[in-house]
C-alpha cells in the first residue's frame, strides 16, 4: 500500500509548509465501489477536510448539508454500520408546536449509495395538531477535485453550479456531476447552490423528497456486486457475528469489476482500486466462500502482468503490479505512475493464491488457463533471486516507494538498536511467499500435467536451507528470525510482526516455528488487540507509527492462520479474540489499522487518524481467522474435507455457514469445549474426515 505520510505538529511557531493530511477516523463511510461517500458521523456532508463523495479518485461533491428554516438539527439517530447504506434522523426542536416541551418535527434521512450514483430519501413528519410549515433546504457544492490533492490537505478552487430541471450540475473537464429533484420542484438557486422546497406538513401526513445525484466521471473499474455469498456466522459471542456481517457488507461494498472479472479494492478511500498484494490476499482470505473471486482476481491481474523492462514503472517480465490509477498519483515525495510494479511479493503471492483457489476446488480448467502467468512468475521469482539467492527490492527512480513489501513505509523496516535498513532489502516474509509459491506451484503444475519450471524444486530446497542458517538472529531469549537482510546481507534483528508471515509457508523448521508461536503470544507483540507491527521494546515503537508499533487486522490475521496451522489453535484464538475486542471501538468495521495500545492499560485502542475503513484485508481478516480455528483442510481431489476433532473454545461456540468445495457448500461449528463438527447438506458428495488425537497444544 502506498505509504502514509504526516507532518508532526509544530512545538514553535509554525512555518508556512505542506498542509496535513487530512484525518478519516471521525468520519462516516458508505462504499459502493467505485463510488465512496464520506461524510460526518451526523450524515452532514460539510466542505472541508477530506469529506465527499467520490468516484475514480475524483471529489465529485463536498456538500450535501440539510438545514430547515428557523431551527437548528438535532440528531437523534445514526445508523452507519451499513456498507452502502446510512440513515439518520434529526429533529428541529425551534418549529412545530411550541406549547410542548417535546420536538414534533422530525426528519428522517435514508442514504443510498450504487456503483452509479447517491440517492437520498427524506421524510419530514409532524406530531403537532396543526400543519406546520416547514423551509427545508438543502446545500450543494463542488470542487471536483483530485484525491492526491485532497490527501494532501491542498483546497482547490470551487467550481460554480449552474441550473438543470429541478436541480443543479457542476461540470469540468473530468466530467459533469448533476442533483436533481425527482417528483418535486424546489427553488433552485445556482449561485448558493442551493435547493429549497417550503412544504405543510399536518399530522400524520409526512412529505417526503427524493434526491438523485448522477455523474458521468468515468470509473477505471465498474462495480462488482452482487457479491453472491450465503455466508453467515452464529456465535454465543455477539460482537463476533456483528464483526463477521459488517465484513461481509464492507467486502460487498468494495467489489469492482474489470470486464466480466471481479475483485475486491484495497480499500476506502485512499486506495479505492486494484492493487497486486491486497487484492490477492483478500482474495486468499475468502478462498474458502468464494474460490471464484480469487480466479477472477488472478485473471485482473494476469492481464496487466509485466512484458517488459520499464526501469520508470518498474515492470519487469512476469511480474505482477503493485497499484493501478488512472492518473499519476503524485504525492509531492512520491510520484507513482498509473501502473506501477514497485512491489516484491505480489508476484509469489499470484501463485500461492492459484493454490489457494485450487485446494478450495475452483473450476480445473480455469485454474489451468491460468497456468501460464503463474509459471512466469515463478519464472521471475528463480530470476529475480539468482544475483544474491534472495527476493530483493531497491527504488531506482528516487519516486517510488522506498519499501517494496507490506510494510511499505519510509521507516518500516529498522534494526533493533532503531537504524533503518538499507536497500536493496530482502524481507523475511517475502522469501517465506516464494518458498511457498515455489513448492505449491512446483505440485500444481505437476498434478496439472504441465511442464515443471526448470530447476525450480532445486531452488526451492536451497532457499528454505540458506533461510534457517542466514535469518537466524541468536540471542539471549532463545533467537527469532530476522525482519530482513539489508544491503549487506546483515541480519536487521528488530522482533516484528512479520514472524507471523512464516508459519503456514513451510519454510522454517520445527523448532523454529516453536520459537516463532511463542514470540507471537508475547506481550510485547501482542497487544490483546492483535498483533503489534513492531515489538514495544524497539526504541523506535510507537503505538501510532504507520508499521512501528500499530496493529493491522490483516497482519493479525495472518498471524492467525500461521499459528492454527502448526497446530497453535489456542494461541491463535487469542489473537483472533483481541481483533473482536477492537472492533467495539470501531462500530465492528476494522479499519486498516490502529493503535498498539496495551488492553492492560486502556479499554480500548486509539484510532489511527488517517485510516481507511473499510479496508478489504482487514474486512477479511475475521472471516479467515474462524476458518484457521477450525482446522478444515480441503482436498479438492477427493471432496474430502478433513478436521481435528476439536481445536479451541476461546471464542465461545460459533457456527459459520455457507463455506465451499469443489462448488458444495457446507457448514462448520466450533463448540464452546472446541470440539469441531461439519455439517453437509442434503445430497452433498463431500466426505468428512476427523483427526484424531486432539492437537498436543490443546492437552
Amino acid at each position: 500500500m502506498t505509504e502514509v505520510t504526516h507532518d508532526a505538529e509544530p512545538t514553535t511557531t509554525p512555518l508556512a509548509g505542506p498542509a496535513l493530511q487530512p484525518l478519516l477516523h471521525d468520519l462516516a463511510s458508505c462504499v459502493a465501489a467505485p463510488g465512496v461517500l464520506l461524510t460526518s458521523l451526523d450524515g452532514q456532508l460539510r466542505s472541508g477536510g477530506v469529506s465527499g463523495w467520490y468516484v475514480a479518485d475524483t471529489r465529485l461533491l463536498d456538500r450535501w448539508e440539510l438545514s430547515v428554516a428557523g431551527s437548528d438539527l438535532d440528531v437523534v439517530r445514526a445508523d452507519h454500520r451499513g456498507a452502502d447504506r446510512h440513515s439518520f434522523s434529526y429533529v428541529a426542536r425551534s418549529i412545530g408546536d411550541l406549547t410542548t416541551a417535546d420536538p414534533t418535527v422530525r426528519i428522517d434521512r435514508h442514504r443510498r449509495l450504487d456503483a452509479d450514483g447517491l440517492h437520498e430519501e427524506l421524510t419530514i413528519e409532524s406530531a403537532g395538531a396543526a400543519p406546520v410549515d416547514v423551509e427545508l433546504r438543502i446545500d450543494l457544492g463542488s470542487d471536483l477535485a483530485a484525491m492526491p490533492e485532497i490527501k494532501q490537505g491542498r483546497v482547490g478552487p470551487r467550481v460554480r453550479a449552474s441550473s438543470v430541471a429541478e436541480g443543479l450540475e457542476w461540470a469540468s473537464d473530468e466530467g459533469v456531476v448533476r442533483v436533481v429533484a425527482d417528483g418535486s420542484d424546489p427553488d433552485v438557486s445556482p449561485g448558493d447552490g442551493r435547493l429549497t422546497w417550503r412544504l405543510s406538513v399536518g399530522r400524520g401526513s409526512p412529505v417526503t423528497v427524493v434526491l438523485r445525484a448522477t455523474t458521468s466521471v468515468a470509473p477505471l473499474f465498474g462495480g462488482g456486486r452482487p457479491a453472491g455469498w450465503s455466508t453467515d456466522l452464529d456465535a454465543d459471542d455477539v460482537r463476533l457475528t456483528r464483526l463477521v456481517r459488517q465484513g461481509l457488507a464492507d467486502l460487498e461494498g468494495l467489489l469492482l469489476r474489470d470486464g466480466d472479472d471481479r475483485f475486491l479494492a484495497a480499500g476506502s478511500p485512499w486506495f479505492l482500486t486494484l492493487f497486486g498484494r491486497d487484492s490477492l490476499w483478500a482474495a486468499r482470505m475468502l478462498a474458502p466462500i468464494d474460490p471464484d473471486l480469487a480466479l477472477s482476481t488472478l485473471r485482473t491481474l494476469a492481464r496487466r502482468q509485466g512484458s517488459a523492462d520499464d526501469p520508470a514503472t518498474e515492470e519487469q517480465p512476469g511480474k505482477i503490479l503493485h497499484e493501478v490509477r488512472k492518473q499519476v498519483l503524485d504525492l509531492g515525495g512520491q510520484r507513482l505512475p498509473p501502473l506501477y510494479y514497485g512491489t516484491v511479493d505480489a508476484t509469489p503471492l499470484f501463485v500461492c493464491t492459484l493454490a489457494d483457489a485450487h485446494a478450495w476446488g475452483a473450476d480445473r480448467e480455469q485454474v489451468r488457463e491460468l497456468v501460464p502467468a503463474a509459471r512466469r512468475c515463478l519464472e521471475w521469482v528463480v530470476a529475480q533471486s539468482s544475483p544474491s539467492g534472495w527476493l530483493t527490492y531497491i527504488d531506482r527512480t528516487g519516486e517510488g516507494l522506498a519499501n517494496q513489501g507490506w510494510k511499505d513505509s519510509h521507516d518500516g523496516i529498522q534494526f533493533a538498536d532503531g537504524r533503518l535498513a538499507e536497500p536493496p532489502i530482502s524481507l523475511s516474509e517475502v522469501q517465506a511467499y516464494a518458498y511457498d509459491a515455489g513448492v505449491r506451484g512446483g505440485a500444481l503444475l505437476a498434478e496439472l500435467g504441465e511442464e515443471p519450471v526448470p530447476g525450480l524444486e532445486e531452488w526451492a530446497a536451497d532457499l528454505r536451507s540458506r533461510f534457517a542458517r542466514d535469518f537466524w538472529v541468536d540471542d539471549a531469549d532463545g533467537g527469532h528470525v530476522a525482519v530482513a537482510l539489508d544491503r549487506h546481507g546483515v541480519r536487521v534483528d528488530s522482533v516484528a510482526s512479520n514472524l507471523g508471515h512464516l508459519l503456514d509457508t513451510g519454510i522454517l523448521d520445527p523448532d523454529g516455528a516453536r520459537r516463532v508461536a511463542g514470540l507471537l503470544g508475547d506481550e510485547r507483540l501482542d497487544s490483546g488487540f492483535g498483533l503489534r507491527t513492531l515489538s514495544a521494546a524497539s526504541p523506535r515503537f510507537s503505538r501510532l507509527s504507520y508499521h512501528g508499533g500499530s496493529v493491522w487486522p490483516h497482519d493479525t490475521a495472518i498471524a492467525v492462520r500461521g499459528l492454527a496451522s502448526v497446530g497453535r489453535y489456542d494461541d491463535a484464538a487469542g489473537l483472533a479474540a483481541g481483533l473482536v475486542r477492537a472492533a467495539e471501538t470501531f462500530d465492528d468495521r476494522l479499519p486498516e489499522l490502529y493503535g498498539g495500545d496495551s488492553a492492560s492499560d486502556v479499554d480500548s485502542p486509539s484510532a489511527y487518524p488517517a485510516a481507511c475503513r473499510p479496508q478489504a484485508w482487514s474486512a477479511a481478516g475475521p472471516i479467515a481467522c474462524l476458518v484457521a480455528l477450525t482446522g478444515v483442510r480441503p482436498d479438492a481431489r477427493s471432496l474430502v474435507l478433513r478436521h481435528p476433532a476439536r481445536t479451541t473454545g476461546r471464542l465461545g461456540a460459533w457456527t459459520l455457514r455457507g463455506l465451499r468445495l469443489g462448488g458444495q457448500s457446507f457448514d462448520v461449528a466450533v463448540a464452546s469445549d472446541g470440539r469441531v463438527s461439519v455439517t453437509l447438506p442434503p445430497g452433498s458428495t463431500l466426505r468428512v474426515e476427523v483427526d484424531d488425537p486432539v492437537p498436543s497444544d490443546q492437552g
